[in-house]
């Protein structure tokens, strides 16, 4: 969330910040969250004067009474009884006025960076770079779905029967494709110096509000309601929450982690083509980077990530291009992210198969994750992740880009670990 020193220091460019990201009410929110504030310093400041009274007050009972002044030193305790009582009511309603502003500060979203364009939907977006491969195609090319039914490779009525809609059955070679794709994009992300981490796939209440999932995408993430636990969006919600509560050594950034792990959304989107298949599911599989940085260094760590992800899709062979959002497109926590897109000419449109985002110290000041600086000074650190990479959509890509007349394809950088250069 935003710190309250954000806020203090230039409320106008708070302000400006949040309407670039088309947040309704930005200034009643940021005039509400300045009102609370001021009511716990000012309840500081009385309680802090009392508590010099009674510092003083004490300090006289004790004269007092060696003097003899019995009566005047009943009633200077009395007194202190007083501002004692008083301040119980105070420290009552200074809590109360920093749990009203933590409230709000939890719905207000991340500051965009000035690189992020102005727009209000995701047709305002930037293409920054295209590339990848032109790929030549059969006659009258087959989408996905279908070629995954003429190959045996992913059951969706099947999997309607198990589960429900969006929870696909993978069959053969379809599920071998999952787990190639699995263990090459964790290779890759092991060459590139990241530690894996296995974490939980269900988290608690705390952890959602870490990342800032909750209460943004509250509607939108499976719960366990007798356990109060959460089925994860992505693995950047458990790995990112390692460190929360916690004060890092700055020798020890970047911290660079990876993660493979199923991922659970319960809205799917909207109907028609673009639910159709893979591209949009209830259930996935993905592998998810994530950093935790210090501020100097964490755009660098973005251009790294990004630079990975770039690797993956030339290494697969696809046609991509990289979006950078706009401010009505970026997500809720974001202060600047970049899209990667892979272009199915089956469907005729462009799939998204990873978002590499920078949230400057929004998480950080929720998770309280921090580092000490040479200097021996604690302060927020800078945290980041992408997907790298989300597996529905590119299994699409992958199926209609190298469909050919005897069969599907697999590019070099998969064949060890499919064991085969085409799926028939």
């Amino acid at each position: 969330m935003l710190t309250i020193k954000q806020i203090t220091d230039d409320k106008e460019a708070v302000i400006r910040g949040l309407e670039k990201k088309h947040f309704k009410n930005a200034r009643e929110a940021v005039d509400a969250v300045l009102g609370f504030n001021d009511i716990r310093k000012k309840t500081q400041a009385e309680l802090d004067n009392n508590l010099s009274q009674l510092k003083s007050i004490s300090k006289s009972i004790g004269l007092l009474m060696k003097e003899g002044k019995k009566d005047e030193a009943e009633a200077a305790k009395q007194k202190v009884a007083a501002i004692k009582e008083s301040n119980k009511s105070l420290e009552e309603r200074m809590a109360k006025a920093q749990e009203d502003m933590t409230a709000m500060l939890l719905t207000i979203p991340n500051l965009p960076y000035d690189l992020v364009p102005e727009g209000a939907t995701a047709e305002d977006n930037e293409i920054v770079k295209t590339g990848g491969h032109d790929i030549p195609l059969p006659e009258n090319p087959l989408p996905h779905w279908e070629l995954a039914k003429k190959y045996n490779l992913i059951d969706f009525d099947l999997g309607v029967k198990v589960t429900g809609a969006g929870f696909p059955v993978y069959i053969g070679w379809g599920a071998r494709l999952q787990r190639a794709l699995i263990n090459f994009f964790l290779d890759e992300a092991r060459k590139a110096g990241y530690t894996e981490i296995m974490p939980p796939t269900v988290v608690n209440t705390a952890s959602g509000y870490g990342t800032g999932q909750l209460p943004d995408k509250e509607g939108q993430m499976y719960h366990c309601e007798n356990d109060d636990l959460y089925l994860i969006p992505t693995a950047e919600v458990p790995v990112t929450n390692i460190y929360r509560d916690v004060i890092l050594d700055e020798k020890q950034l970047p911290i660079k982690n990876c993660a493979y792990t199923q991922c659970f959304r319960r809205e799917a989107g909207s109907y028609g083509k673009d639910v159709r298949g893979l591209n949009r599911l209830h259930e996935f599989s993905k592998i998810e980077i994530v950093r935790i940085d210090t501020p100097e260094h964490s755009a660098e760590s973005h251009q790294e990530m990004l630079d990975h992800v770039e690797g993956l899709l030339q290494k697969l062979e696809l046609p991509y291009r990289i979006l950078r959002l706009c401010g009505g497109d970026i997500s809720f926590t974001a202060a600047l992210c970049y899209d990667f897109e892979v272009y199915s000419e089956a469907q005729q449109r462009w799939l998204e198969v990873s978002s590499v985002s920078n949230f400057d110290t929004y998480q950080a000041n929720r998770l309280h994750c921090r580092y000490r600086n040479a200097e021996k000074k604690i302060q927020l650190c800078h945290t980041l992740n992408g997907s790298a990479l989300a597996l529905p959509r590119i299994v699409a890509a992958l199926l209609e880009n190298f469909q050919t007349p005897d069969g599907i394809r697999v590019p070099k950088a998969l064949q060890p670990y499919m064991g085969t250069d085409l799926i028939c």
